[in-house]
């Protein structure tokens, strides 16, 4: 990991860029340390979504969290896939003719996706928790869904998982769905116009959590109450302020 930018936010957050081989990303820590890391997922294009990510780590913030993120393959500056571009072209040409979107377009959009990203997630852990300022133990947040799935199933760091079910999710994910078994909070946003109701539904039921809650609003996707993120804190606060038996996290 290589630090390139670094400046202090208003409410006293410091704000780093950097890069984790090619790959860029943010991090930003509160003035406490060391602290509890949560993760931000998010659809992809850092600048894009940054006013939003930096709004949700400031929060975190505020609650003694660092946050962090990666680009995602294919987002922002990094390169293509032509698979992932014809994907989404026929996902476009189905949503344009009302047509039912198929588990093939969903299986070439995303699981190449979660295959190339989940391990640059997981290193990412790796440089972070050698950090002195980051303490563990540490959360995921956001989307994409299909990402936070496998992230829960293959990385034993990760103690507590708050997704945003706002994408689309193949049949595969839906499998391993079944071998979580951290504490969740899913949002769900009822009206989300690109998303299937009945599979996020579906995926709800597939987790195989003990703790599970599912937190529905009515609204489009871009439509997530202000309360939604208090709800998520303390959902943090509850399992990233407990004691927890594995406490080398730079392991």
């Amino acid at each position: 990991m290589r630090f390139t930018t670094e400046r202090r936010l208003d409410d006293g957050v410091l704000e780093r860029e950097f890069t984790l081989g090619e790959v860029p990303g943010i991090l930003w820590t509160p003035t406490s340390a060391p602290a509890p890391l949560i993760l931000l997922g998010h659809p992809g294009g850092l600048h894009k979504m940054y006013s939003r990510l930096v709004t949700r780590a400031r929060h975190a913030a505020a609650e003694g969290f660092a946050t962090a993120t990666i680009e995602l393959p294919g987002s922002g500056e990094r390169p293509g896939s032509a698979v992932a571009e014809q994907a989404r072209a026929d996902l476009r040409r189905a949503l344009a003719a009302g047509e039912p979107v198929t588990d093939d377009v969903v299986d070439r959009l995303i699981l190449p996706l979660v295959d190339q990203s989940v391990p640059e997630w997981r290193a990412l852990l790796d440089a972070l928790l050698a950090l002195p300022e980051i303490g563990g133990p540490v959360g995921y947040a956001g989307g994409v869904i299909s990402i936070g799935v496998r992230l829960a199933v293959v990385e034993p760091r990760i103690v507590a998982a708050g997704l945003f079910a706002g994408s689309y999710v193949p049949r595969a994910i839906l499998e391993e769905a079944r071998q979580v078994t951290i504490p969740l909070h899913v949002l769900l946003q009822w009206d989300d116009e690109g998303n299937d109701r009945q599979v996020a539904l579906d995926l709800f039921d597939a987790f195989g959590s003990k703790e599970k809650t599912l937190h529905a609003n009515m609204g489009g996707h871009t439509g997530v109450p202000h309360f939604a993120g208090d709800d998520a804190n303390r959902f943090f606060q509850r399992h990233l302020r407990q004691p927890a038996a594995f406490t080398n996290w730079s392991v």
